[in-house]
């Protein structure tokens, strides 16, 4: 069968075409970061009216590339996220899915990165343990099955991404803060200032990165009081991915030990940061497995995929489901498996 997917959830459109025999088709990506640069974030508004205006066109660039008409089935981001934006690419589904008599599938946002991998060719078994960092999310997840989620461990306050974010604002670096933060930092030195590495020495599997930052806040303004040279933001820049990297890596190498796994999967749009794939494989003593770069980020593959693995829970068009908040541990196992 083949099948679409769509994500609107936040400021990205993508839209692909998974078959359930051939794999990944075909895949189209918008990104909104130039409209949204100016305001250094997300405003919502202008997120949802971008997904109405991209949406038809990227679905039929990518139904054009996969030389078919019409797919067998939808899927469509439900939730979490923007609201607004959610409705547009769940409008969009469903009037395709009465349009075509094809079926709809609502899919859960972060077991999209979650499944992400499953793109590749040497995709992941169950169980494992997914470490899903994003600009919203930062949780450890014993995945037994599809569907059969264990939420170990969250964050306390800002996510990794966030937190990335805010790093690079604090440093004077453009909107999206992550990458070019990655990028100076690459030219840094990671022991130039003793950062806190918050709770990685505390029992659970929570994280908390509020103090992280703080620490980082006070080093700029020390820096800045002298006037800070490039190299000295290189440092502090990679001094603070240093102590995020240890942070993620060591509760994730720990929750894996404790459940017994030998297989971790990185998810979510931190999840391309080169030093954290380099550094939980070289630490952990199992397999890391993680989706190409551009599958990191919200995409429309990963909901094309996610769908064709919950076909079974399929739906007829017609209802829209939009959910800001859906808490990925409620998802069951797909009916009928």
């Amino acid at each position: 069968m083949n099948v679409l997917g769509i994500e609107s959830s936040c400021d990205e459109t993508g839209v692909a075409l998974y078959s359930t025999t051939r794999g990944l088709v075909a895949h189209a990506l918008h990104s909104q970061v130039d409209l949204h640069s100016v305001y250094g974030g997300v405003v919502p508004e202008i997120a949802s009216r971008d997904h109405i205006r991209m949406l038809l066109p990227l679905i039929r660039q990518v139904l054009s590339e996969a030389g078919i008409d019409r797919p067998d089935a939808i899927g469509y981001t439900a939730g979490p996220g923007l609201v607004g934006a959610l409705m547009v690419g769940g409008g969009m589904a469903n009037g395709l899915g009465l349009a075509w008599s094809c079926p709809v599938v609502a899919v859960h946002h972060m077991e999209g990165h979650l499944l992400a991998p499953m793109l590749e060719e040497e995709a992941p078994e169950f169980p494992f343990l997914a470490l899903l960092v994003s600009g919203g999310h930062t949780m450890l997840i014993a995945v037994r099955s599809l569907g059969v989620y264990e939420l170990l461990g969250t964050t306390l306050d800002d996510a990794a991404g966030e937190a990335f974010d805010k790093t690079a604002k604090l440093l004077g670096l453009g909107y999206p803060g992550g990458p070019a933060l990655a990028a100076l930092a690459e030219s840094g030195n990671p022991a130039a200032y003793r950062l806190p590495r918050p709770m990685l020495n505390k029992p659970n599997f929570d994280f908390s990165f509020s103090g992280l930052k703080t620490a980082v806040m006070l080093e700029v303004r020390k820096a800045e009081e002298t006037g800070p040279g490039e190299q000295q933001r290189a440092d502090i820049a990679a001094s603070f991915q240093q102590a995020a990297v240890d942070t993620l890596v060591g509760k994730a190498i720990k929750a894996a030990e404790s459940q017994d796994l030998r297989r971790i999967v990185i998810a979510g749009g931190v999840g391309a940061n080169k030093e954290l794939r380099r550094q939980l494989a070289e630490r952990f003593d199992g397999r890391v497995f993680y989706p190409r770069f551009e599958f990191c980020t919200d995409n429309g593959a990963m909901i094309a995929v996610a769908a064709a693995l919950r076909l079974n829970d399929a739906g007829e068009a017609g209802e829209i489901r939009a959910q800001a908040r859906w808490p990925l541990d409620t998802l069951s196992a797909p009916t009928n498996t």
